[in-house]
């Protein structure tokens, strides 16, 4: 199997039309070649190829910044000379004199297949003014780690954000070169835009469903998404930053648990089992305990649960993350009624919402598990709407059949 960033090296023919224009490259420290290097290393030594300037997104060009909103400053590649810019520090969106150091971006960035995942976002703004400037904008392509379901409720119009880029459900199952061309379309923008597809990946193939377990080495592409299960978990899991709740940061598992020092992690599993057990399948759930080290409830002993889809109780197709962290919120809301769930801090540089409501891109997540009368039944049916709707709107942009 080929990503789009090994084609572009080997294949003269998807390179040769680089001669000749100034070209700068969109990473971070999962932007790594077959043999793990680094694609702006790899891209800096062809022939052929003139780098420019670089771009780095949430969490800098190498990785290096290892928590959720902390800047990245801009600074000198000591190897190439040349500006490596920030999409995370003074601006999200690039600046006209950003822009102007290129005539083509490159953009290779392994994106977990999940809307709150800020290197969506960052793609919309470099495509947005890369149509206002007259600029080229190719993505290497990447597999979506965690293949082609679709979950969760569709942001709605007016609840974007920069973790939320367009109406699009949590878990929407396109790679980043896919949802370029989603945001081409319905933002109905005028560019040059091209993607380098990958060969060879086979989103329904065991045991990667998505990711090619065999042939490559994961690289983080944040610094708390050290593994494949917990990219498969982070449609569900990354509910938590919204709550009170532990999501493990601060452990070696994070995004993989959930947990508390003032709940009954037990308890909490079996009201689930007892209100949607088919919410629970395609996964072992495990009663576990932890300290964080940092982060919420650090030094602290909470009672949790472990979401294991390393195993052979994995399913793919039954999987569900967004609605099996959802029924734990609603578990916990009927064992503990008063129980202080939502955080209320900027989550984002969102300052006039709950971060529960960003991170959906509505508060119908958050008033279905305050409100005692509703029913699984009653999120289900919400969620099946959107999820149709958006997977009959995907088709027209998959460029990956099997």
């Amino acid at each position: 199997m080929k990503f789009g960033i090994d084609r572009l090296i080997e294949e003269p023919a998807l390179h040769r039309p680089l001669a000749g224009r100034r070209v700068a490259l969109l990473a971070h420290s999962a932007s790594v070649t077959r043999e793990l290097r680094h694609s702006l290393d790899v891209l800096g030594a062809l022939d052929g190829i003139t780098l420019s300037a670089a771009f780095g997104p949430q969490h800098g060009l190498r990785g290096d910044k290892q928590d959720n909103m902390i800047e990245s400053p801009d600074f000198v590649d000591p190897v190439l000379g040349i500006p490596v810019f920030s999409l995370y520090g003074e601006v999200r969106r690039p600046t006209a004199a950003m822009m102007d150091s290129f005539d083509v971006l490159l953009v290779d960035l392994l994106d977990l297949g999940c809307r709150i995942y800020t290197f969506e976002t960052t793609l919309r703004y470099v495509l947005e003014e890369a149509a206002r400037l007259g600029k080229a904008v190719w993505v290497l392509d990447r597999p979506n780690p965690i293949g082609r379901p679709v979950e969760g409720l569709r942001l709605q119009a007016g609840w974007e954000s920069f973790v939320g880029a367009g109406t699009l459900p949590m878990r929407h199952g396109l790679t980043l070169g896919e949802l370029g061309h989603w945001f081409v379309n319905t933002l109905r923008l005028d560019l040059d835009y091209q993607v380098v597809t990958m060969h060879g990946w086979e989103p329904e193939r065991a045991p990667g469903y998505g990711w090619p377990l065999e042939s490559r080495t994961w690289v983080n592409p944040s610094p708390n998404a050290p593994t494949l299960w917990m990219a498969r978990c982070y449609p569900g899991s990354v509910l938590l930053e919204g709550t009170t709740l532990s999501e493990g940061r601060g452990t070696t598992r994070p995004l993989e648990v959930l947990g508390a020092p003032d709940i009954d992690a037990v308890q909490v599993l079996r009201e689930m089992q007892a209100l949607a057990p088919h919410w629970l399948q395609g996964c072992i759930v495990r009663p576990c305990w932890f300290e964080p080290t940092f982060h919420k409830h650090a030094g602290k002993l909470c009672s949790a649960f472990q979401v294991h889809v390393e195993n052979a109780g994995y399913d793919h197709a039954a999987f569900r993350p967004w609605r099996l962290y959802a029924l734990a919120f609603k578990a916990i809301r009927r064992l503990y009624p008063d129980y202080a769930l939502w955080r209320d801090f900027a989550y984002e540089y969102e300052l006039d919402k709950l971060a529960i409501d960003v991170i959906n891109g509505s508060p119908l997540l958050r008033e279905w598990v305050d409100n005692p009368a509703a029913a699984p039944a009653d999120l289900d049916q919400l969620l099946q709407a959107d999820e149709s709707s958006w997977s009959e709107e995907r088709e027209s942009v998959l460029l990956y059949r099997q």
